[in-house]
């Protein structure tokens, strides 16, 4: 029996989306997984957000809708019950944690130091999410973290654009990174799945590597 992909192999690139009309999601997630981009981050910063992930859940089924700005035990119930398949978390606590390891799903705790990054590679977790990523040191910390915590594997998100994105996904312990780029905010004001599947396709080529896996259900 194989294991599910990793979130982190999904994609060379993980959308991080902000929706503030539910009426967006399904339009807006089929745009990004048919530009190659099929692991859709949905933050939880809207009141629209928890409608959006049952929406992608239910009628995308090619997408792999996630949960981001997990921040509280009662929001990771909340986004599993919406039918988010992965957890992302800006920080951590030992109570963050603990919910998010009970959820069943995948998760990526948020790190932006050294010390986090031991503190849950002895708790047994070995991907994270790196934010915010430029304003904490970029490409030259994680490069400087791969030697000493070889076990960590990182997803930068916070600053990173289609110009920087490349230099993160050569980093040895980089799976993918997170951005917002290929959803501007004109195009989503205009309702422009071409774009913004325009936009995806060209995000989803930064590295080759197949961004049409799925984890399993």
């Amino acid at each position: 029996m194989t294991s599910a992909p990793s979130v982190l192999d999904l994609a060379p690139v993980l959308p991080v989306v902000v929706i503030d009309d539910a009426a967006d999601a399904v339009p807006l997630a089929r745009a990004l997984v048919a530009g190659g981009l099929p692991a859709i981050e949905v933050t939880l910063r809207t009141p629209a957000a928890l409608d959006a992930v049952r929406a992608i859940a239910a009628e995308v089924p090619d997408a792999v809708v996630g949960a981001g700005t997990v921040v509280s035990p009662d929001g990771v119930d909340a986004a599993v019950a919406a039918g988010a398949r992965f957890l992302v978390s800006p920080g951590w606590t030992d109570t963050l944690l603990a919910a998010m390891r009970g959820s069943g799903v995948p998760f990526l705790p948020g790190v932006s130091t050294a010390s986090e990054v031991v503190a849950l590679l002895e708790r047994g977790v070995h991907e994270m999410k790196f934010f915010p990523a430029e304003a904490a040191g970029g490409t030259a910390y994680l490069r400087s973290l791969a030697g000493p915590l070889p076990g960590a594997r990182f997803c930068p998100t916070g600053g990173v654009s289609l110009a920087s994105a490349p230099a993160y996904l050569a980093l040895p312990n980089v799976g993918c990174v997170g951005g917002t780029w290929m959803l501007p905010a004109d195009a989503l004001t205009a309702r422009d799945w071409g774009r913004v599947e325009t936009l995806a396709r060209e995000a989803a080529g930064l590295r080759g590597q197949d961004a049409g896996r799925a984890l399993s259900a």
